[in-house]
């Protein structure tokens, strides 16, 4: 972070500096653990937690300010709305960063895809700038945003929506050089109540470009391909590109070969010649991958990195955040494919293939847990789930929790199953039901919300300190 003087702070947030005091904030932090000297310390209110109550801990750590909403001892700015002063904070930043540098802020949405794409551009963008984990709303944000400097040339920023008027919040504090939109499925139904909403949603992402900026869509999704002839692009130079499998798309991948559940796709398209072209490799696991890559690849290029460079640095590419389709075997020859930190349908059914394509040595466990914010879809969503079980062929099927249990029944119906498929309450019971059954070759799938918590399973199951 570019370093700020605690009045330059005061003026970003309209707040009131409680004391003149001559000190200068060098990072923001939310967590009092996280504070390191020169930090600017966010005090939020949650439903369990305080933080005004931690403000003597980041102090003590050596925090030179705070943002509050209520008079704390020592130096701090004083707002209504600390969530909302963070924001401002954080456009006013941005804004002072585009006067002394060359930024190109990227911005991604889409229902399943974001945190793996954006990682995909931290690994390979030069001098850039990414969220932590999935900082993808009105705090983490600005706090990515925050950690940029007058070094970054490329700021990356994961933009989630959860209710109308979400990306059009964050896109007023981060306006978008580039824009990608993955993918409109169901994640998040339950905030907006049907795909048509949702995806009206995503599209005004696009009104968050600057002028001159890049609209990049998703040509394999008929609601992403629709927002190309969205008002807000017809203007002030904005541009459109598209990419997937589509034929004529800017950027194409074809003849797609997995290997072990990893594609690999041959590149083609504008300015690509037709002779000898390129191949790309990728070592995540799961074909829908291959839409990752095409968005981040189109971002490389448009930002001016080399093809075969771009290409390079994605067949390098892992997985950087945590519980997203990593593949690891134990010591004892298991495979556990821990895909946990989150779920909808249409990434459900894409990491079910990805264990079909995986288990090639033994039999297959899905291990799914409840698809949360699904609102009035829910119990159809999780029958149709327990039926793709079935019609794929997956060996075993384990469901936890009760929000999920209607993707046990309709396996069952489904395939006349016995032991073939189970239910249990806890994760205490799923770790006991797989201890008792898995043996070497056998490669398991842990896949849910994070909220339905089988993150804490798949760390078991590792040996993971949760």
């Amino acid at each position: 972070m570019r370093p700020l003087t605690a009045q330059w702070v005061a003026n970003a947030v309209a707040g009131e500096l409680a004391a003149e005091v001559d000190t200068r904030v060098t990072s923001v932090e939310k967590d009092s653990r996280d504070v390191r000297p020169g930090a600017l310390y966010a005090a939020f209110v949650g439903e369990r937690v305080d933080g005004h109550e931690y403000a003597p801990r980041a102090f003590e750590a050596g925090a030179t300010l705070a943002l509050v909403s209520q008079p704390v001892a020592g130096p701090h700015v004083l707002v209504e709305d600390v969530t909302a002063a963070l924001g401002r904070l954080a456009s006013a930043y941005l804004a002072l960063l585009r006067t002394e540098g060359d930024l190109t802020v990227i911005g991604i949405t889409g229902s399943n895809g974001k945190t793996t794409a954006k990682d995909l551009l931290a690994q390979v963008l030069d001098d850039v700038v990414a969220p932590v984990g999935s900082f993808n709303n009105e705090i983490g944000l600005p706090l990515t945003v925050l950690r940029a400097d007058a070094s970054t040339r490329h700021l990356v920023l994961e933009m989630g929506a959860s209710a109308p008027g979400d990306l059009a919040y964050l896109t007023r504090i981060a306006p978008l050089d580039i824009a990608v939109v993955l993918t409109v499925g169901t994640a998040h139904l339950g905030g907006y109540g049907s795909p048509e909403a949702l995806a009206a949603e995503k599209a005004t992402l696009l009104d968050g470009l600057v002028p001159g900026g890049l609209a990049l869509l998703n040509a394999d999704d008929d609601r992403v391909v629709a927002m190309a002839a969205r008002p807000s692009l017809q203007t002030d130079g904005r541009r459109v590109r598209m990419y997937g499998t589509t034929p004529g798309s800017a950027l194409v991948a074809t003849d797609i070969a997995l290997e072990r559940g990893r594609p690999s796709f041959t590149i083609a398209g504008e300015g690509i010649s037709s002779a000898g072209r390129p191949r790309a490799q990728l070592r995540l696991v799961g074909e829908h991958h291959v839409t990752n890559a095409l968005a981040a690849l189109a971002v490389a290029l448009e930002c001016g990195t080399d093809l075969d460079e771009a290409l390079a640095r994605l067949s390098e590419a892992l997985p950087l955040s945590p519980h997203r389709m990593a593949l690891t075997e134990r010591s004892d020859g298991v495979w556990i494919l821990d895909d946990s930190y989150n779920a909808s349908p249409e990434s459900m059914r894409a990491a079910l293939r990805a264990l079909r394509e995986v288990a090639t040595t033994g039999r297959s466990f899905a291990v799914i847990g409840e698809m949360r914010e699904m609102g009035d879809s829910s119990r159809a969503g999780h029958e149709e789930i327990g039926l793709d079980v079935v019609r794929l062929r997956i060996d075993h099927l384990l469901v936890v929790g009760e929000g999920a249990k209607p993707a046990h029944a309709s396996a069952v119906r489904e395939g006349s199953w016995g032991d073939e498929a189970a239910y249990v309450a806890t994760i205490d019971e799923a770790r006991a039901f797989l201890d008792g059954r898995l043996t070497r070759g056998d490669t398991v799938l842990i896949k849910a919300s994070h909220g339905a918590g089988l993150w804490k399973l798949a760390d078991d199951l590792l040996g993971v300190d949760s």
